[in-house]
């Protein structure tokens, strides 16, 4: 039986920053799942270019779901982990389809730019709770996904 936790956040503060934390995993996982998507299928002219960096992005979402899904459990929630939860909590949407090359950076670009607004309203809730270590992880996420945002913007 584990112990009840005392981290000197409330339990209304730790659910509230959970709640922000859920739709950033969920963000970040549905776009983990296009980035992959789009790696696998990318072609045309700048084929190994975009091949390469969609490799180099969702492997990177990847070791990020895991860090935003266990800073969730670090605060006593449990961390969705179904498409049905990511669906209902993203922002982001699937797509339908194979696109082209060029619309495949576009959709990848409001896809970052959506986790960013993501992070805003997450890193709101964390520090309103004087939650440093939810910020922190939440602000480290933002800088990642502005920068690829205009990376992938440069190249369009």
């Amino acid at each position: 039986m584990a112990t009840a936790i005392d981290i000197g956040i409330s339990e209304k503060d730790r659910n509230n920053i959970a709640q922000g934390l859920k739709r950033l995993l969920a963000d970040s996982y549905t776009l983990y799942l296009q980035t992959h998507n789009f790696h696998w299928n990318v072609t045309g002219p700048q084929f190994r270019e975009l091949h390469l960096m969609f490799e180099e992005h969702y492997t990177e979402l990847a070791t990020a779901v895991d860090e935003i899904a266990e800073r969730i459990r670090t605060l006593d929630v449990p961390a969705p982990g179904t498409y049905k939860a990511f669906d209902e909590l993203s922002a982001i949407k699937e797509v339908d389809g194979v696109p082209e090359a060029k619309e495949m950076v576009k959709i990848l670009t409001r896809g970052h730019e959506q986790v960013v607004k993501t992070c805003r309203d997450a890193l709101a809730k964390a520090q309103d709770a004087d939650d440093e270590s939810s910020a922190a992880l939440i602000s480290d996420r933002m800088r990642i996904h502005e920068k690829t945002a205009w990376m992938l913007r440069a190249i369009q």
